[in-house]
């Protein structure tokens, strides 16, 4: 019997009660479809029903809540946001370091 590999678990993205019900929320604005909200959200129209349907079986017990809340998430992403300028500005003056150093090299050219 060959190697058999073990099916790797799958990891599903989990979300705060509060981003549950703000998202149901938005999709009853005027003018909001449920699946304009799922594709700016980045979510399925499965799950946002769901939601939905936890939400009219259990009302305010619906989402009782493994998520991340919505500080530990703003404060997660704001750490990656300056990681992503502390690179991108190393790449900037790298950039420019390269620059310089090629455009500093010869100015005459000498033709015989």
């Amino acid at each position: 019997m060959p190697n058999a590999q073990p099916t790797p678990k799958r990891r599903y993205k989990r979300y705060s009660p509060e981003f549950k019900r703000e998202d149901l929320l938005r999709a009853s604005e005027e003018g909001m479809t449920v699946k304009a909200v799922c594709d700016e959200l980045g979510i399925s129209t499965r799950q946002f029903k769901r939601w939905l349907d936890e939400l009219s079986l259990l009302g305010k017990e619906a989402f009782p809540g493994n998520g991340v809340s919505r500080d530990q998430e703003v404060t997660g992403l704001k750490r990656e946001l300056a990681q992503v300028k502390k690179e991108r500005d190393f790449l900037r003056e790298a950039a420019a370091g390269f620059a310089k150093t090629v455009h500093d090299g010869p100015s005459e050219v000498r033709l015989h």
